[in-house]
């Protein structure tokens, strides 16, 4: 262990370093719940995801204990979940596609080994520094609004309406009064600084869902999606479903070649950003980066992150990024890649636990949701509104089109425009990098398809 990790440079011990990497499983473990959740709205196998998130977040945090000796995690980012099922699959469900998921799975996939070549050759951390820092903070702002009103539908608290786009939802309902409690005892246990406070908010939320049930108060109708909140135990539930193996659809991509390459772009860009940012944030608390700021061994850990796409698209789930949870453990003391070691074998027991994690209900993830929005828009506190006007607007535009359009890639898209266009009218266009050249030429090309 001591060779392995330098335990005694890093001033840790086994010990503090599985207490660190069970800490950031239960603070990231609800991924468990969600991800199945929302990918399942996208047509997908809901046992089949749970196995994948599972599996493939066991094998890319093993990956970073080993190939970057860091206290960093990994499993099916959240926004990047939203995107795949509620943006890529949605569109493409409303131009025919009848297996959209397999299309989406296919630019994950894509994504992936785009990312494997990108940490090879040190050019994605150039990528990151020549998007403007307003565009970075907005887009993280604006996915976080996004997960929000993903959260907030899925309990009925916002409802869509005909005369207002969209309105208050039923208020006496059970999901409504449930989740509403839940974000309460999220808050509050946060407060508190209770450890694994998102993951038992959720069990709170359903815990109270059954009790609900059992006393009538929460009645089973399955056409009006209220299912039953007890899980269905058995010998065989614990067997843990196969996954859904490499179920990618690339016939459709040759006749639609723009919009493919504009969703994969879509992952990348918000990948990029997110695991980055997550990686510098986190090394940053735990005393790792170098003198100059730069964080030691980033080809290894993004190329963790990059394997881990890989393996997840494979396997049936969207993109695997690295998590700011990690945080978690690191604050507990966790150091070394044996604490992403410990949070990977955490997630590979918990395959044999998927009959609790699947009958969670959305309105129990809610809490779960909003309350990671919270923690994604904290980032517009780094904004600058008061500069140029084209980092002010461009962020800008990111925040708010990704909820009002109901689109991740809307967001990034009208922000980067929205950028380009105000730097050449503004007669700076020395100003604009070729990463974002290539971004509006892309985009541009998007809305002519889009017309």
């Amino acid at each position: 262990m001591e060779k392995l990790f330098k335990l005694s440079a890093h001033g840790t011990d086994v010990k503090t370093e599985v207490i660190a990497g069970t800490t950031t499983f239960l603070s990231m473990v609800y991924i468990l719940a969600v991800n199945p959740s929302i990918l399942s709205a996208a047509g997908m196998d809901s046992a089949a995801i749970f196995t994948a998130t599972a599996v493939s977040a066991f094998f890319a945090s093993i990956l970073m204990g080993i190939l970057a000796n860091y206290p960093v995690a990994l499993a099916s980012g959240m926004g990047l979940n939203a995107y795949f099922a509620y943006t890529v699959c949605g569109e493409l469900y409303k131009m025919g596609v009848t297996s959209p998921y397999k299309i989406a799975l296919a630019a994950v996939l894509t994504e992936g080994i785009i990312f494997i070549l990108l940490s090879l050759c040190n050019f994605r951390e150039k990528l990151v520094n020549d998007v403007p820092e307003n565009l970075k903070y907005g887009i993280t702002a604006g996915i976080g609004l996004f997960i929000a009103i993903v959260g907030l539908k899925g309990a009925g608290i916002v409802a869509g309406s005909q005369a207002t786009l969209v309105d208050l939802g039923q208020v006496s309902t059970p999901p409504f009064v449930l989740a509403m409690i839940g974000l309460i005892i999220v808050a509050v246990l946060h407060h508190f600084n209770v450890k694994g406070y998102i993951l038992i908010g959720i069990l709170s939320t359903w815990i109270l869902g059954m009790i609900c049930q059992a006393t009538g108060l929460y009645h089973v109708d399955a056409e009006a999606g209220m299912f039953s909140l007890f899980p269905h135990i058995s010998k065989e539930s614990f067997i843990p479903a196969a996954p859904t193996l490499f179920a990618f659809d690339f016939e459709w991509i040759g006749s639609n070649l723009i919009n493919f390459m504009v969703i994969v772009f879509s992952f990348l860009f918000v990948d990029l950003f997110d695991t980055v940012g997550t990686l510098i944030g986190v090394a940053e608390r735990a005393n790792l980066l170098d003198e100059k700021g730069h964080l030691p061994n980033a080809k290894g850990a993004l190329l963790s992150d990059a394997l881990g796409t890989v393996l997840g698209a494979c396997l049936g789930t969207s993109t695997v990024t690295s998590y700011v949870e990690s945080s978690a453990g690191v604050a507990n003391g966790g150091r070394t890649g044996l604490t992403a070691i410990t949070t990977g074998v955490l997630f590979l027991i918990s395959l044999f636990l998927a009959p609790i994690f699947l009958a969670i209900p959305s309105f129990a993830t809610t809490p779960a949701l909003v309350w990671v929005g919270l923690l994604m828009m904290s980032s517009v506190k780094h904004m600058s509104f008061e500069k140029d006007v084209a980092d002010t607007f461009g962020g800008f535009m990111a925040i708010i089109m990704m909820p009002f359009t109901y689109s991740i890639a809307n967001g990034i898209m009208f922000g980067i425009l929205s950028w380009v266009i105000l730097k050449i009218l503004s007669g700076k266009l020395s100003h604009i990098p070729p990463v974002m050249w290539i971004a509006a030429i892309l985009f541009i090309i998007r809305l002519y398809t889009l017309a």
